[in-house]
């Protein structure tokens, strides 16, 4: 398990570069990043649900809670990312796929 000062470090790069590329994503998406004191949102348009990702430092975790599911990534230090350790899915790839599934349009890539 890594340290906490080093958690903090990835989380925060992790979360940040999650929130560059949805915004990027949502001018034609159909929703918008936000960010609120460390914990990022994803509102979408029709009002239907928003995704939240949260950094859960005590278990060294970044939490998606989405779809009415929740998802915990840990840190991969051979990926140098947070992973879902079920997939293997990177923290982008899998906000990607649950943006796609959530929406139905499979046009979303997230950079």
């Amino acid at each position: 398990m890594i340290d906490e000062a080093e958690f903090r470090r990835e989380s925060d790069r992790a979360l940040e570069s999650l929130k560059q590329s949805l915004i990027e994503a949502e001018e034609d998406g159909g929703f918008e990043a936000e960010d609120n004191n460390g914990v990022l949102n994803v509102v979408f348009e029709d009002g239907s649900t928003k995704f939240v990702f949260t950094p859960n430092t005590p278990v060294r975790q970044v939490w998606i809670s989405a779809r009415t599911s929740s998802f915990k990534l840990e840190w991969n230090a051979e990926a140098a990312a947070f992973t879902l350790p079920k997939t293997g899915e990177t923290l982008k790839a899998l906000t990607q796929r649950l943006l796609q599934e959530h929406l139905g349009d499979s046009s979303i890539i997230l950079s």
